[in-house]
């Protein structure tokens, strides 16, 4: 496939409509910094890019299953070893319950090591008639309210190489070293289960889990970890294109260009319109790509970004991620899976039911519901298989810590039980209690829906 157009350049973005980008006062110090990054070398291979997309063609077949998640907006100060553990450890022992249940291999991909950049619905925030640019991730600037910490700063593109870096190190040393042993689920903190009507199933679940284990392993005489690496892979919303374009290069024996800053990046629903940088940007490279589709998209608008972006019908070339909102799914999303179905060409389905359910609190606080969630997620199962599509995995906006920012689940968190732990810079997150009970219920509705 030659995906890239004869007119395609890396740069060619900038003839675009460039929206969500930072003004710098400083344009010699960006550039800069941009010379700088683009010479460092590359965070991922392009054939782990290759090795992805091949997955991705599986699960859009219904052979495998895509666990998406991570940060909403991951910061230069939680690139810790606990942080990046912790995380690690929610999407595999949710992987570990989805295929157990749907019995498909699962595709983890977080949302790691360079999610630090995000749109904002203004480009200005006003606290007490000060009125100062909006906060965008570290990659470009701070959130402290003040002037120093809200000027976009160009080195920090250089700070979120090196901390993606750092993180991608740190994942493949811990796999490496033996850190996904699935020997023992004894060691997962379910003390949640007790608070749920579910208590017993998911206990007799993660008993199965670990008999089969013992099984296979019985059987083979090797041990699990032995028999099958688990691979993770990185991805993140390619919105700062400064940033992108600087990490977009050539390989040897390969035809194409690769932004191998991430193996999937994504586009965002603000930067999903017809004429977009962005999306003339990612037309020219050759990963995987997803794109979030969804509220105020026209299902032609959809089909014609799946013509632009997949214009041979190259399989696992691209998702399309739906968020809709539990309210709106039902209503929005047939008419979208319509019209990029007569298009003819294949495409991966995955649902975000996180971003279509935020909503504010009495107190001004963001929060999402879980029963929202998981509603949105069951109705998106039974609409594909009306449509005779599938629906081929999620994306979550998790943590692997004990935070308070969505309600819901099986303590029943409330309104008045957010601010305890309420800890996220821009949007809320399933906390490591919730993002496990979501995929043991996610894993039973995929089951029955198979």
């Amino acid at each position: 496939m030659s995906n890239a157009a004869d007119n395609w350049n890396p740069t060619s973005w900038r003839s675009a409509d460039v929206r969500q980008q930072p003004t710098y006062a400083d344009q010699e110090a960006l550039q800069a910094a941009a010379v700088r990054l683009a010479a460092l070398p590359p965070l991922v291979t392009s054939w782990e890019v290759e090795t992805l997309k091949g997955q991705l063609a599986s699960a859009a077949r219904g052979e495998r299953f895509v666990l998406q998640g991570g940060d909403c907006a991951e910061s230069f100060a939680e690139c810790t070893s606990d942080s990046i553990t912790a995380k690690l450890k929610i999407l595999l022992q949710m992987s570990l319950v989805l295929t157990h249940s749907l019995k498909k291999r699962v595709i983890r991909i977080g949302r790691f090591a360079g999610q630090y950049a995000k749109p904002r619905s203004s480009d200005t925030e006003t606290r007490s008639g000060e009125t100062l640019p909006s906060y965008r991730g570290d990659l470009v600037n701070s959130l402290d309210f003040n002037a120093a910490a809200r000027e976009p700063d160009p080195l920090n593109l250089l700070r979120g190489y090196n901390r993606s870096a750092l993180t991608l190190n740190f994942i493949r040393g811990l796999i490496d070293g033996g850190f996904a042993d699935l020997h023992h689920p004894e060691y997962w903190n379910l003390d949640f289960v007790g608070h749920s009507q579910n208590a017993a199933e998911y206990q007799r679940r993660v008993e199965s889990i670990a008999d089969s284990l013992k099984f296979m392993e019985t059987l083979s005489g090797v041990e699990v970890g032995q028999i099958d690496r688990v691979d993770f892979y990185a991805s993140h919303e390619a919105l700062h294109l400064v940033y992108e374009q600087a990490q977009t290069r050539t390989v040897p024996r390969r035809e194409g260009w690769y932004n191998l800053s991430t193996h999937l990046p994504w586009i965002g629903l603000r930067t999903a319109f017809p004429g977009s940088a962005h999306i003339e940007y990612a037309r020219g490279i050759r990963n995987p790509l997803g794109v979030k589709v969804g509220t105020g998209m026209a299902p032609r608008d959809v089909a014609n970004l799946v013509d632009v972006l997949n214009p041979g019908g190259e399989e696992g070339r691209l998702a399309l991620i739906h968020r809709c909102g539990a309210e709106n799914v039902g209503r929005e999303l047939p008419p979208i899976i319509e019209a990029v179905s007569a298009t003819g060409k294949p495409v991966l389905w995955i649902c975000d039911p996180m971003h279509g359910n935020t909503k504010g609190t009495s107190d001004g606080m963001k929060t999402r519901d879980f029963n929202a969630i998981l509603s949105e997620l069951e109705q998106a199962f039974d609409i594909h298989a009306d449509h005779g599509t599938i629906l081929g995995g999620v994306h979550f906006e998790l943590t692997g810590e004990d935070v308070t920012e969505c309600t819901g689940g099986a303590r029943g968190l409330d309104e008045r039980g957010l601010r305890r732990a309420y800890r996220s810079q821009v949007d809320p997150r399933l906390n490591y209690e919730q993002a496990l009970e979501m995929a043991l219920l996610v894993a039973r509705k995929g089951a029955q829906t198979s």
